[in-house]
């Protein structure tokens, strides 16, 4: 088969490699696209080392040799039982083990899921890296529910643009943040409510504030934690999934630990549950009024059926800062 290939010096080769060969519960995929992500490049450049030459790509769909399926590739190879962290030994697929950017690939069958008719080919091979991220960063750990507002710092990217989307769905008021005022303009065309360029605001949290309190904060770019926390209100959450800003960031510990102590007395006043009616930190009824009106309408529509959605999560802490998996954990 053909396949790009990785190779010292951050050289892409396209170049002629042996056919993968399926180990035990596992099936050959002939890819029709790949997506690419920002952890390709980080792979290429050596950022994520690993040994070389490599095919990278964690993105892919195509169709399975052995059944004729058309499938979606989900890239965690190996996470585990638990839905916290992934297990010793997790992996994403493009390094260590091969990617997508080829013409086969051998996959475990776990890995293989029917690919949505309504989606192209190419849509279909840059879904799943973005887009469980955006779903993990905003239920699993923001635990988002009806009602809250919700921050998107980076509006624009792959894994915002899904975030924005999803957040919509579920009821949430979704507010962003960009360099560019155009990106603003197409969040707002997805569902948001509103944005600040920090590019041309010199205090942007302050500016987040003046919109609204912000129950939940997503923050793909990690050099950013401090103004995240900023932007946040008492008893709010930080859910960090990238370090597209730098690896190093500097915190005001005082401010955070107090911001934090307000937020326990608050959640420890009335915790929800599935009996009781649903309230946020502060008490407040969720369903009284039209705090969820309309939205929570269209937060059903969007909602997994297993029940995995922020409606039914109600009663948990909110007080505390979470960070999930980086976006190159395909979490």
């Amino acid at each position: 088969m053909h396949a790009v290939r990785v190779h010292e010096n951050a050289a892409l080769v396209y170049e002629e490699v042996p056919d993968p060969e399926p180990g035990r519960g596992e099936a050959v995929v002939e890819l029709k696209a790949a997506g690419l992500n920002r952890r390709d490049l980080l792979v290429r450049s050596g950022i994520y080392p690993f040994p070389l030459p490599l095919i990278p790509g964690s993105d892919g769909a195509g169709v399975r040799r052995d059944t004729g399926e058309e499938v979606v590739i989900f890239c965690g190879l190996g996470w585990g039982e638990r839905e916290d962290a992934p297990a010793a030994g997790f992996e994403v697929l493009g390094g260590p083990r091969d990617g997508t950017y080829a013409e086969l690939i051998s996959l475990p069958e776990e890995n293989l899921f029917p690919k949505p008719a309504a989606l192209s080919w190419e849509e279909a091979a840059a879904f799943p890296l973005a887009a469980v991220t955006a779903y993990r960063g905003l239920f699993t750990r923001g635990q988002l529910q009806a009602g809250e507002t919700v921050l998107v710092l980076g509006a624009g990217s792959g894994v915002s643009t899904f975030v924005v989307q999803l957040a919509v769905q579920a009821g949430a008021r979704v507010l962003v943040t960009s360099s560019s005022d155009d990106k603003i303009a197409r969040a707002k065309e997805l569902g948001a409510h509103g944005g600040v360029n920090y590019a041309t605001t010199e205090d942007w949290p302050a500016a987040v504030a003046d919109l609204g309190p912000v129950d939940l904060v997503l923050d793909s770019v990690g050099s950013t934690w401090q103004q995240s926390l900023d932007a946040v209100r008492p008893g709010g959450r930080v859910v960090v999934f990238g370090g597209t800003g730098g690896t190093e960031v500097t915190l005001q510990v005082r401010p955070l630990l107090l911001q934090t102590a307000v937020s326990v007395r608050h959640a420890a006043r009335k915790p929800a549950g599935l009996r009781g009616t649903p309230t946020d930190a502060r008490g407040r009824n969720l369903a009284s009024g039209d705090r969820l009106g309309h939205s929570a309408g269209r937060g059903r529509e969007g909602a997994r059926e297993d029940g995995d959605r922020p409606a039914l999560r109600q009663g948990r802490a909110v007080d505390r800062l979470s960070r999930s998996s980086e976006v190159p954990y395909c979490s």
